[in-house]
């Protein structure tokens, strides 16, 4: 296909469009959070409660860490249209789930130390007003989860299945795990405060902050992981490498089209772009044929192709496969 219109052949390199319900869900709840942490972190010092201290610092953090995805929500809208993005925006949202992650980790360090501290020297707690604290900010935590929720709900219901795992919006992700962390540790701090005042366990205070700590850890570990991989681009184990080979091969005469190298990797929550070297003895094969058989697969938005016409490197590489 040619085309005598230059317009034909320029495009535009914005493949992801935000969530504005998760944006606008986001800056709720970091408000919400934010008063709620000062709430419990007075009552915590107040009452001389170190699980409900712990979950008031804990909540602090989240306070930040969630601001920090709303602010990321908002700089990836803002630069959306800046072509020095080579594949758009979308890579912000993760860098702000990534960095939330990093947040979780502090977290989980500070409550795993302060909870120790309270182990070698204890110190008596107000039982029946820190549980009245600990209980209105589990309270809190339902309604923020509610609204995240709600924005992932929201976000499914504009998305499209390809036939591949979904792709949860990351940075939202984040910001539901530090609130859904946020519940975990108030429900562990009601229940060592209960423990503690109807049995006179004191210890059960210091012992759920750890509890918290380590649930905490892991929470942050499978963020950082799932995060990572998109930051350092790591998809060439994904389903769609494999469609790509397939759809470019498969359709060529008695396997004499080969792709010898190929690159793919994430540039929005469904799509992918892809860089790839085909070998072909056909000569009628152009990068125009290939595009038009990868269409099939909706979810690469972006392709590179470079074609080598020589069928006795194929002959050479197809011996050393």
């Amino acid at each position: 296909m040619h085309s005598e219109n230059l317009s034909d052949w320029v495009h535009d390199h914005v493949f992801h469009t935000s969530n504005e319900a998760a944006e606008r869900s986001t800056r709720l709840v970091m408000w919400i959070t934010a008063i709620s942490m000062v709430v419990e972190i007075v009552a915590g010092w107040w009452f001389n409660s170190m699980a409900l201290l712990a979950d008031g610092w804990h909540m602090s953090s989240h306070a930040v860490a969630i601001g920090l995805s709303a602010f990321a929500y908002a700089t990836a809208r803002r630069y959306s249209q800046d072509t020095r993005f080579a594949f758009g925006t979308w890579k912000i949202e993760i860098l702000g789930g990534f960095a939330s992650a990093i947040f979780l980790v502090g977290v989980a360090v500070m409550m795993l130390v302060g909870s120790v501290e309270r182990f070698v020297s204890p110190e008596p707690i107000q039982y029946k007003q820190a549980i009245v604290i600990a209980v209105l900010g589990l309270f809190v935590n339902v309604i923020c989860a509610l609204i995240l929720g709600k924005a992932h709900d929201h976000g499914h219901g504009h998305s499209h299945d390809h036939g591949h795992d979904h792709h949860h919006d990351l940075n939202l992700k984040s910001a539901y795990i530090h609130v859904i962390a946020d519940a975990a540790t108030s429900v562990l701090a009601i229940a060592a405060l209960f423990g503690g005042w109807m049995f006179g366990w004191s210890w059960l205070d210091p012992l759920m902050g750890i509890v918290g700590a380590v649930l905490v850890a892991v929470w942050a570990k499978g963020l950082i992981a799932d995060t990572g991989k998109v930051l350092l681009d790591r998809e060439m184990d994904h389903p769609v490498v494999d469609e790509i080979r397939e759809v470019v091969e498969a359709e060529a005469n008695a396997g004499d089209t080969r792709i010898t190298d190929l690159h793919v990797w994430r540039v929005g929550k469904q799509v992918y772009s892809c860089a790839m070297t085909v070998v072909t003895h056909d000569r009628t094969l152009t990068p125009e044929t290939v595009r038009k058989r990868l269409s099939v697969h909706e979810e690469i938005v972006h392709s590179t192709i470079e074609i080598h016409y020589r069928l006795d490197e194929l002959k050479k590489v197809q011996l050393a496969t």
